[in-house]
């Protein structure tokens, strides 16, 4: 296991007890206290089991730095964005390692805006970590409390939503199976399904923190949740990660649509809706431009990491956008991926087309995904420049690591913001075109 701590845009992530332990977790959160200048800061976790003995780090941090804590408790990532917003905090720290495997965890650290550290904040308070910032003795002590009020108000955020109709669902009386993995979408999104009015049937819905299935809400992890679409008739079944950012979808015949389609139906939902310029990272599947080019609309990519999208969704001033992981960003709500709008905007959209959700995809492009990773070598960057040689005719795009862009089909290979990796993911018209060219590429790499 990797004892590095990975620090980046996306926050700080490490194997607990060794890369993350509750003493760097005392120093960053002394150094996040700091940087926020004492003020308002809200905190939560997801399930992991590492979770409640690192908040007290988090905690002891803030609070000897003089701020005045408000803990959500076991609460999505999305639901921090919000607080940290309505209650006009200073920051927030979300104790959670996303998708990464149990023995992670880590910090993600919110503006005052609700958002993540953008580079230049980032830059800001990773280097009052790096000083050592510690509590000075003019800082007066801090005060802790607690909120759990958050769950309900994001709840209502969704159904306030212009558009959302939630009469128009509950008459449709979907069968939905949810898998929360025993993550903290459990304390939402199950009560969420209910008031929209369906029949849910609970896979792994507790606060346990026990994953049943890697985290990630990909297609090898989802059986569980295909079996049980497929046995129980349902009308699709909804995969959550641990944290409720992403979201991802399996079809009434038992078969995951892929997290790509998440972010492409809620765009064609919005966009029938509501017409803007729309905003996705580099990686993001190309029926994304079919979406936008049906409608008319401009598409912007950035770098892989939410705040990319987000800060520049903000600017063009558009009413979606997001990552092919299954994150979708709806500003109406908040400027941060949720898996929560995004399950409302999906049964939306089948309760107005009345179709299938598997006909809802075969309406789109049938584009084929391949998403790998290997390890990071000390021979990477030597082999990466001989491997581009080959591509001497193809568009290379530099935005985020290196993305090779041919007439119907691209390959992205970049380093990982969460783990010690390299992500390899290409797509195609077909689905040997794509493997093929994740294959060819990593034999190339290693």
């Amino acid at each position: 296991m990797p004892e590095k701590l990975l620090k980046s845009i996306s926050g700080i992530r490490g194997v607990v007890g060794k890369a993350l332990t509750p003493d760097i977790v005392l120093k960053y959160s002394v150094a996040f206290g700091k940087y926020c200048e004492g003020g308002k800061i809200i905190m939560g976790r997801d399930t992991r089991k590492s979770g409640e003995a690192l908040k007290r780090a988090v905690i002891a941090g803030l609070y000897s730095a003089g701020c005045k804590v408000i803990d959500l408790r076991i609460c999505p990532t999305p639901t921090l964005g919000l607080a940290v917003k309505g209650l006009k905090a200073s920051g927030g720290i979300m104790i959670t390692a996303s998708h990464n495997p149990a023995e992670w965890n880590g910090l993600k650290f919110f503006n005052s805006k609700g958002i993540f550290l953008n580079e230049k904040e980032s830059g800001k308070f990773y280097s009052f970590a790096e000083k050592g910032a510690c509590c000075s003795g003019r800082n007066k002590p801090g005060v802790i409390c607690a909120d759990e009020s958050w769950i309900e108000k994001h709840q209502q955020k969704i159904f306030n939503l212009s558009f959302i109709d939630i009469n128009k669902i509950k008459k449709k009386n979907f069968k939905v199976v949810l898998d929360c993995n025993n993550g903290a979408g459990s304390k939402i999104a199950p009560e969420l399904l209910k008031r929209l009015g369906c029949q849910v049937i609970e896979l792994n819905c507790n606060l346990t923190g026990e994953f049943v299935h890697k985290p990630e809400p990909v297609p090898e992890n989802l059986t569980l949740l295909s079996k049980k679409v497929k046995q129980t008739k349902a009308d699709l079944g909804f995969a959550l990660d641990p944290d409720a950012d992403r979201l991802a979808i399996v079809s009434e015949k038992g078969v995951p649509l892929g997290e790509e389609y998440t972010l492409a139906l809620c765009m064609e939902f919005v966009l029938s809706k509501k017409l803007s310029d729309v905003v996705i990272n580099n990686s993001t599947s190309m029926v994304i431009d079919y979406i936008a080019e049906k409608y008319g609309v401009k598409v912007f990519r950035t770098k892989v990491g939410e705040i990319y999208v987000s800060t520049l969704l903000k600017k063009v001033k558009g009413v979606i956008g997001g990552e092919g992981n299954g994150g979708v960003i709806l500003p109406e709500s908040h400027y941060g991926r949720d898996a929560q709008v995004a399950i409302a905007l999906v049964l939306q959209y089948l309760a107005e087309n009345g179709k299938k959700i598997s006909q809802l995809k075969q309406n789109l492009p049938q584009y084929h995904f391949v998403k790998d990773k290997m390890k990071l070598s000390a021979v990477f960057e030597k082999r990466l420049q001989i491997y581009l040689k080959r591509f001497s005719r193809a568009k290379i795009n530099h935005t985020d690591g290196v993305k090779i862009e041919f007439e119907n089909s691209w390959i992205n290979i970049r380093k990982s913001n969460t783990e010690p990796i390299i992500r390899v993911m290409a797509e195609a018209a077909t689905l040997k075109e794509a493997k093929n060219l994740v294959v060819e590429a990593k034999k190339d790499l290693s």
